[in-house]
């Protein structure tokens, strides 16, 4: 993945501010606006004909998402759209009214990250009836037919990097059976849609090996079902594992090698859990996902040892880049990739997200593992995060 500068970055985008009524200038994107409240409208009106954007975040209490939210509405706005920004505090009847308002106040886009893919589609049929298009944000939203577009990083793959990355680190090859390893799954929330792909890629990458023998799951517990994390709350992530650790591990002979996790908030719980209820005297391999500051700490502090990250500017300059094409009334496809100039890898696939009502045209951006000895080149050089004294901070 190559990005600019983020000083560089900044002064495209100051030379690039357009009306919203229209054009397409793919760029990387600098550091976000930040965003204190629930609901922001803050900022000029837009340029005559320019349009109306709203967008619909889950939350302000995974770090992510105050990011995600932050970049699009800075893009959106650096384009000369009036930009509405609602989170809905992890509530779905909350984030329902959010979007009912967003339609009342008659947008021109919606952009939508779902809390559960599963709970939008009456609301998202009103929208559909006005005539608003819809993307769906990192989030595939399912069961209804008003979704124009899914934006996401490659979701499956994330999984699949968490999986290689332990192959890696243990040296595993399939048929050897010289020497076994415990590992225990920590999945992400049921009411998301991508944490099935993220658990999915991770199992399927190692399934050879488990099946095989040649790692073991102590606790058991292999299903999604089992190892799911609803909201993918740090708290629930500690306890189960502290449940994982005192049910199978507490003899202090039975070792602990890997504890994978499908984000950073779950894997901050179980290395938690680790560090307090943990018998053994190895450091197990502990995978995350998304950058998050306290998570980064760990990894520095060698407590989690990699982390997916999923380079959200970017996915805000895609995200404009699409709307801004679908504002000008364009029906994009595979040729909006080349025609932004994107300086990161992207997808664009119609055989793979079928939200139940039919295939969903995506753009699937790339994500990368970051560990402590590439954390400065992916993170800092790259303008998203700053240095403060040994720890990465983001940009805000």
């Amino acid at each position: 993945m190559k990005k600019l500068l983020a000083a560089v970055l900044a002064c495209i985008m100051a030379a690039s501010m357009v009306a919203c009524s229209g054009g397409e200038g793919g760029q990387n994107a600098a550091a976000p606006a930040g965003d204190e409240s629930t609901t922001s409208t803050e900022g000029a009106a837009p340029k005559e004909g320019g349009k109306l954007v709203g967008i619909s975040m889950p939350t302000k209490s995974l770090e992510r998402w105050n990011r995600d939210g932050s970049y699009l509405e800075k893009q959106f706005k650096d384009k000369g759209c009036e930009v509405k920004l609602t989170y809905s505090d992890n509530k779905i009847d909350q984030q329902v009214k959010d979007i009912e308002n967003l339609i009342a106040d008659k947008v021109n886009l919606l952009v939508v990250a779902a809390i559960d893919g599963e709970s939008l589609s009456n609301v998202l049929s009103n929208a559909k009836s006005a005539n608003i298009p819809v993307i769906s944000y990192d989030r595939l939203i399912m069961n209804t037919d008003a979704i124009s577009y899914y934006i996401s990083f490659d979701n499956y793959k994330v999984g699949q990097l968490q999986g290689q990355f332990v192959i890696d680190q243990l040296g595993l090859k399939q048929g050897d059976k010289s020497k076994t390893y415990n590992i225990e799954f920590t999945a992400g929330d049921p009411a998301d849609n991508n944490a099935t792909f993220f658990f999915n890629g991770a199992m399927d990458t190692l399934k050879p090996y488990i099946d095989e023998g040649i790692l073991k799951i102590p606790s058991g517990q292999t299903t999604f079902q089992q190892a799911g994390t609803a909201a993918w709350d740090t708290k629930k992530a500690m306890d189960r594992m502290q449940n994982i650790l005192a049910s199978y591990y507490s003899d202090g002979k039975t070792q602990l090698d890997v504890a994978l996790c499908s984000n950073d908030s779950t894997a901050l719980g179980v290395t938690q859990a680790i560090g307090s209820d943990y018998k053994g005297t190895n450091k197990p391999i502990i995978t995350g996902q998304d950058g998050d500051e306290a998570n980064l700490a760990n990894i520095v502090d060698g407590k989690q040892s990699m982390t997916v990250y999923k380079a959200v500017a970017n996915e805000a300059v895609a995200t404009l880049d699409l709307g801004m094409a679908m504002l000008d009334g364009k029906k994009p496809d595979k040729g909006l990739i080349e025609s932004s100039g994107w300086e990161f890898d992207c997808s664009y696939d119609t055989e793979s997200y079928d939200n139940e009502k039919g295939i969903v045209p995506s753009y699937l951006l790339d994500p990368i593992i970051v560990t402590k000895e590439n954390m400065k080149k992916e993170l800092v050089d790259t303008g998203y995060y700053t240095m403060d004294g040994d720890y990465l901070k983001a940009k805000n």
